[in-house]
């Protein structure tokens, strides 16, 4: 292995990731002006193999389906690294006034996904050329279908997705944190997502002759008032838990009666306990509910997501080698979200941690939500985001052996100046 000090390898990869922010940029609104939603990826994830294979990454396709696996082997033994980037959009319209806006109606990238594909392919490109600098191997995970259950994690991952894998890091690009910080959770970072379904079996009739009909909409609305008691009467007010109606449908006319309701939800929670009782007392809910009209309920409960739990100890580590790399001010502690993520699978088979790459900015339209139809980045949280997932690669490749006060300050934040992106 060729002999370089860490501190100049670093140096060398934090420089070669500003020198390809253009193409990061391009790269991201080709993606952006393209998407493609969960389970339908075809020519997003050739996109990325192609541009892999161009710099000789050992690729593998249709990693449990749809995903893209890259290998990048070191120069000597050392751990195996994995890094992860999903790929997926969202079925919303575009309303965005910009350049790079969606050209596909009724589809867009509004999580930032195509960020992350941009940032883990800028983050190939530099570990690629460096490889003969550093041991051990880095495994590049491009997810597809992270946004609808049952996902694309765990098929991946029984495909042999983090064969041989140590350890694990991802990132999200997140518009509610500002460009320029990270934010960092240890242990429950996201919570277990599930759905429900709720049909309501009523009898109709005419709206001026209620006395003979079993109203259906009467019932839901009676089981939607009385699911709020679940979690602040039926719950340890010391656990985190929600549930959710989102989506009712019933009724045909302003003077029928509906015969049928259906109802969708969701419910988020942290421990598995909690996640048991809640589905528990949905069951016994409905059912007594509509019963004591004389009517019939069904529910149909769908386990999703489970919970993201970031390992303490590579996560501690991380929060380290950012305060130092960075810069301390810059690295919160974020708050438990009551989002899902199906990196909980990866982390659920070996240690590591998921973060926050702050993405917001007003001043350049970057303040819309997650799935918001005129959601988008600043797009030079992806420098931050490349910089911080390749330091934790080199950081676990060297076994965090390498002098790291001496690195202080290497990453600089986002330049103050407005980056010209509408």
């Amino acid at each position: 292995m060729q002999k370089i000090s860490s501190i100049d390898l670093l140096q060398q990869v934090f420089q070669a990731i500003d020198d390809l922010f253009p193409e990061m940029v391009a790269w991201r609104r080709h993606l952006h002006q393209y998407p493609e939603l969960s389970f339908e990826e075809v020519e997003t994830p050739r996109f990325v193999a192609d541009i892999l294979k161009a710099w000789g990454v050992r690729v593998r396709e249709g990693v449990g389906g749809r995903g893209v696996v890259g290998r990048i082997k070191g120069h000597g033994d050392g751990p195996t690294v994995a890094l992860r980037a999903d790929f997926d959009a969202l079925p919303i319209e575009d309303e965005k006034e910009v350049s790079y806006r969606s050209k596909i109606q009724g589809k867009m990238h509004a999580c930032g996904h195509d960020g992350h594909t941009a940032t883990l392919l800028a983050v190939a490109k530099v570990l690629s050329d460096t490889r003969h600098l550093w041991p051990g191997e880095v495994v590049l995970i491009h997810q597809f279908a992270e946004e609808l259950s049952p996902g694309g994690a765990q098929p991946m991952i029984d495909d042999g997705a983090l064969d041989e894998v140590d350890i694990i890091f991802g990132t999200h690009l997140w518009s509610g944190l500002p460009l320029g910080m990270i934010g960092t959770r240890s242990g429950f970072a996201m919570a277990n997502a599930d759905r429900f379904t709720v049909e309501v079996q009523g009898r109709g009739g005419h709206g001026a002759a209620p006395h003979e009909t079993l109203d259906a909409i009467v019932i839901a609305a009676n089981i939607i008032t009385k699911l709020q008691q679940i979690v602040a009467r039926r719950i340890d007010p010391l656990k985190e838990a929600v549930v959710t109606i989102g989506k009712i449908q019933g009724g045909s006319a302003f003077n029928v009666i509906a015969e049928r309701v259906t109802m969708e939800g969701t419910v988020r929670t942290f421990d598995e306990a909690v996640r048991e009782k809640i589905q528990q007392e949905l069951s016994r809910l409905v059912s007594g509910e509509a019963a004591m009209f004389g009517a019939e309920a069904t529910l149909m409960y769908e386990k999703g997501y489970d919970a993201l739990i970031n390992d303490p100890q590579v996560t501690e580590r991380f929060q380290t080698l950012m305060q130092t790399l960075y810069d301390a001010k810059r690295v919160a502690s974020m708050p438990p979200t009551m989002g899902g993520e199906d990196f909980a699978y990866y982390l659920k088979r070996v240690p590591g941690t998921f973060f926050f790459t702050g993405a917001g900015n007003p001043a350049v339209q970057a303040a819309y939500p997650h799935h918001h139809p005129r959601f988008d980045i600043d797009e030079r949280a992806m420098l931050i985001a490349g910089k911080a997932l390749v330091s934790a690669a080199l950081d676990a490749l060297w076994q965090n052996a390498w002098p790291l006060e001496e690195a202080k300050g290497l990453i600089a934040p986002p330049e103050t100046r407005l980056h010209e992106q509408h």
